[in-house]
């Protein structure tokens, strides 16, 4: 028996069997001398994240019988955190003074902003800002573009106001990029609330360089119509438009925003003692009463309440009666920290 096995194992057949199992042999050798073994630890990858599908568990769609394969994830960039035009987080920081032209797009009839194009406003109002600056100041340029208009008549919507195009408000935010400027969008909402409007201009608000206005001179009742009737705003519907706006600095990781009041009658906050501080946004109360300068004293001191509020006080170019000087401004108490041409 067993010469027949050799002289069959001796036959050409035979050897070219014999080769191939000894090939075999030999390359399973090799290949398991060259394969981690099971208790070694395998490379870690750049970022130390191994690819979901690695160990016992793995896709055998996608994983070799001898090696698992492990992906490096490559993080997105962080981005920077935005800063305000003029550096740092906050808008009265380095010590700032903001000086405003206050007004609409393409018109001079509701302030002196919409009287010119943008480049030549800035000039303008640059060279009004520049006399309020004392030592040790930053004058802080603001456009204060009235971006929803209150109406004679209800319009489409019933709410008699309406929304100026959005292409006029990104031109001044381009402008106020380019200058350095706040942007602040003031509201004069007519029949419609405050805080379904200003989440309208959102997309502008998500920008770290602009701010929000409520004006409730122009805030009307159920059965009110604008310029016939002074207006008003309850507290309530502050404080919810201002809750709102702080949700959005803190979901954004926004800087510090102007959110302006304006009143010129206490019966247009008639509970402002109710409104309440957001974190991230700087709160200002703007007097906006015009005359002599005696009268407009007696507005302002009627009104103001610095331990609630940063003051503003308003200079109207056509209506003010001997106009109060930047130096005559500055000597107001309590003191006024935003000044707005209109």
């Amino acid at each position: 028996m067993r010469y027949v096995v050799w002289s069959r194992l001796r036959s050409p057949i035979g050897l070219t069997v014999v080769a191939l199992v000894a090939l075999l042999l030999v390359a399973a050798l090799i290949g398991r001398a060259d394969a981690p073994s099971d208790t070694a630890a395998a490379p870690p990858p750049a970022n130390g994240v191994l690819d979901p599908n690695h160990g016992a568990d793995a896709d055998p769609a996608t994983a070799t019988a001898d090696h698992v394969p492990y992906t490096v994830e490559t993080m997105p960039p962080i981005a920077p955190n935005p800063e305000l035009p003029l550096g740092g987080k906050l808008i009265f920081g380095h010590h700032r003074f903001l000086v405003a032209y206050y007004g609409t797009a393409q018109t001079g009839s509701m302030g002196v902003l919409g009287r010119t194009d943008p480049e030549t406003m800035q000039r303008r109002l640059m060279r009004a800002a520049a006399p309020f600056r004392e030592p040790g100041e930053q004058i802080q340029p603001v456009y204060e573009l009235i971006v929803t208009v209150a109406d004679g008549s209800p319009g489409p919507d019933h709410d008699y106001s309406h929304d100026i195009p959005a292409r006029y408000v990104r031109q001044y935010l381009r402008a106020a990029h380019r200058h350095h400027a706040l942007l602040l969008l003031d509201l004069q909402t007519g029949r419609a609330p405050f805080p379904d409007v200003a989440k309208r201009w959102a997309w502008a608000l998500e920008d770290p360089s602009v701010g929000l206005a409520l004006d409730p001179e122009w805030r009307m009742g159920r059965h009110q119509v604008p310029a016939q009737v002074v207006g008003s705003v309850r507290a309530r519907e502050v404080n919810q438009t201002s809750l709102w706006l702080s949700r959005l600095v803190e979901r954004e990781g926004l800087p510090q925003k102007l959110f302006v009041l304006h009143q010129f009658r206490l019966s247009m906050l008639p509970d402002i003692g109710r409104i309440v501080h957001r974190p991230g946004l700087a709160m200002v109360q703007h007097t906006d009463g015009f005359g002599t300068r005696g009268e407009k004293l007696a507005t302002y001191h009627a009104v103001a309440r610095p331990q609630q509020f940063r003051q503003g006080f308003k200079l109207f170019y056509d209506w003010d009666i001997k106009r109060f000087t930047p130096a005559q401004v500055r000597r107001i108490a309590p003191r006024v920290n935003f000044v707005s041409y209109q």
